[in-house]
């Protein structure tokens, strides 16, 4: 196909430099397109493959290499740690050594009461603070997080277990399933990202996590009066009405008084905090200490006042010393082993979307890449050690990774720092907790939990996309009014909803002619633009699949009954012209609809014109005698160089 368009003078000597057009003396040629080179199906596969599972190229480093070397890199490649350890200074520990300290500082309380929330005895929060953080030192890829139990992660598992044991009358098999679940969470962690399969956990889209996230903290806090108020008779649902139901039945003689006055006085104390170090950032260290200082002034209030014999509740017993081996503990066989599996897969992907959000967000406010898939192999291989020593699912906790970040941390070491204090908690301190008020846990609970409702990202879904604000009430009323695993599973459906959406009903749009310019656009983004008598121009904004094929012939069968409906006065369409630049693939589905778009289009005596199709789609198309079928003469470069052809007086003009 080639057709005389336009007299251009051409200013370039060098007129050979121009390959994409034919020229006679003054007279240029639209470019023809032609059939793209076979290309070699092996090779085909092999690149489709490496985008797929090995997009950031991670062999990269080996190439060239000595065996030696590859062996270091292999060992660096799997332990971070041995590769910024050489530029290691005192100067960065003293960073390393204030903000481990800091976070500690923080997470023994709140281990505590995360701990209460999974329905695990207390020592397993300070279990999981300790051996974790270690294995994720040696192989985690960020600086910035902080490694531990997380108030979300510990609802969802405590909920999940408690519909199948009773976490009172079958503690121990109870404790048993939750070491089964964090055992398969590590498994599932680690399996995606060894097989580099971090994509799918994309698929659960940020809109969905902002409604989940902020469902959960509401009903996290809801759990936490019966805590706050001194309730012992309470509700084992987690849904809004039943807990309002339960603590409003419990007001007339529930209710202890003196556990009141200690929770809502020490919440206040929490949030003024917390307030204060939002306000100035040099006070970060304000709302670290206070979980830990409200607990030891409580803790010592309660010893004097012996208030738990006025009936406030207290945590009574921590076990002293280092984790136990719990890997006879766990199920390998029997009716729990599928149990354990499913509420392992779940924890395990909240769990590693939380963290590998947490690290994205801090790398990139310093400035350094994380490897999402190498993140998945720490704290899957985190988590099955975990469950062997008697710990539950541990991740990356924003609000300690927030302080651990203020707090100058240089590099994982804070996380070892952490653990140290940690241990030596767990050898010296627990008998002191004794005395400690549930009431000032469910404070620092509640306290922590209020910076997951993210107000601002649901004004801002609002603003930008209303299916994802839908997404997030969704996810997040699905939390609140039923359950956390209805919430969840409202937020994968809403996720997979939207793709599905998108996928089925692509975008098409008329293109008119920008006045004075080659270009053609959206006529509905750019009024201005105006269409070519006797052309209709249409885009298709998405790969043309089984799924959609249908709907885009339809679709664009539709556009012309509406052109010639709605200018009747002008020329009749005589020229149907396809702009296929954003289409990205065609399966078979999608040839047989151009096809059948084809066919009806002959008998309405309109001719079907395709324009830059992509190097994959016209191979295809050549491949179904396609272009045979409209002929070679039909498929253009641009839209352009197509009406220059069919209408060039409007193209000149």
């Amino acid at each position: 196909m080639s057709g005389r368009v336009a007299d251009v003078e051409w200013k370039d000597s060098d007129t050979n430099s121009l390959p994409s057009f034919h020229q006679t003396d003054d007279l240029t040629y639209v470019h023809k397109v032609e059939k793209p080179p076979k290309q070699d199906l092996l090779k085909e596969i092999k690149t489709g493959l490496k985008e797929t599972f090995l997009s950031d190229d991670p062999l990269k480093p080996f190439k060239g290499q000595s065996k030696k070397r590859k062996l270091v890199l292999g060992f660096q490649t799997l332990f971070p740690i041995l590769e910024w350890d050489r530029d290691y200074s005192f100067s960065k520990f003293k960073g390393d050594l204030i903000a481990g300290c800091t976070i500690a500082s923080l997470c023994i309380p709140q281990d505590i009461g995360y701990a209460k929330l999974a329905n695990l005895d207390a020592q397993y929060g300070l279990y999981s603070s300790f051996v974790p953080p270690l294995i994720y030192a040696f192989m985690g890829s960020s600086r910035d997080i902080a490694i531990g139990p997380v108030a979300v992660v510990s609802l969802l598992l405590g909920t999940l277990l408690r519909q199948e044991l009773d976490p009172v009358t079958q503690k121990h098999d109870y404790e048993r399933l939750a070491f089964t679940a964090t055992f398969f969470a590590g498994v599932t962690q680690f399996t995606l990202g060894f097989f580099r399969l971090g994509f799918l956990i994309d698929f659960l889209s940020h809109a969905a996590i902002v409604g989940f996230m902020g469902g959960a903290a509401v009903t996290i806090a809801l759990q936490q009066l019966k805590g706050l108020f001194g309730i012992k008779d309470f509700t084992k649902k987690t849904d809004i009405i039943s807990v309002m139901r339960s603590v409003v039945q419990s007001a007339h003689h529930g209710w202890n008084w003196q556990t009141l006055l200690i929770g809502v006085s020490f919440l206040i104390f929490l949030l003024v905090a917390k307030f204060i170090g939002k306000k100035n950032k040099k006070l970060f260290w304000v709302p670290a200490i206070a979980p830990l200082i409200s607990v030891i002034i409580s803790t010592f209030s309660v010893f004097i006042t012996r208030a738990d014999k006025e009936g406030v509740q207290i945590v009574r017993h921590i076990e002293q010393g280092i984790n136990p081996s719990s890997a006879h503990e766990i199920f390998f066989n029997g009716p729990f082993l599928a149990k354990g599996f499913k509420i392992g897969v779940i924890a395990g992907l909240i769990a590693l979307t939380e963290a590998v959000a947490i690290g994205r967000t801090f790398a990139s406010m310093k400035d350094y890449q994380i490897d999402g898939n190498k993140e998945m192999v720490a704290l899957g291989s985190m988590n099955i050690v975990g469950s062997l020593t008697s710990c539950y699912v541990a991740t990356g906790s924003f609000s300690r990774s927030a302080v651990n970040y203020m707090a100058g941390c240089n590099t994982a070491v804070s996380n070892i720092v952490m653990s140290i204090i940690v241990l030596l908690t767990l050898y010296v301190i627990t008998p002191l907790f004794k005395y400690t008020p549930n009431a000032i846990l469910a404070s620092i609970i509640i306290s922590a939990v209020v910076g997951l409702i993210d107000l601002d990202a649901a004004i801002l879904l609002w603003k930008i996309d209303k299916f994802d604000f839908v997404a997030c009430m969704g996810a997040f009323f699905g939390v609140i009014f039923a359950s956390v695993e209805i919430g969840l599973l409202i937020a994968v459906a809403i996720s997979f909803g939207k793709i599905l959406l998108q996928v089925t009903r692509p975008r098409t749009a008329v293109l008119g002619k920008i006045p004075r310019t080659s270009v053609y656009r959206n006529v509905e983004q750019y009024p201005g633009a105006t269409r070519v008598p006797g052309v209709l121009i249409i885009k298709v904004d998405s790969a043309i699949y089984f799924s959609n094929s249908n709907y885009i012939k339809e679709r664009i069968l539709r556009w012309l009954r509406d052109e010639e409906e709605s200018f009747k006065d002008q020329p009749k369409v005589q020229y149907l012209i396809v702009d296929m630049s954003p289409v990205t693939d065609i399966d078979t589905s999608g040839i047989h609809a151009l096809e059948e778009l084809y066919g009806g289009l002959q008998k309405k005596d309109v001719q079907l014109i395709l324009t830059n199709p992509g190097q994959t789609v016209l191979d295809k198309l050549h491949a179904a005698n396609f272009v045979d079928l409209i002929g070679e003469d039909k498929i253009f470069l641009s839209v352009a160089d197509a009406v220059l052809t069919f209408a060039p007086k409007m193209e000149q003009a």
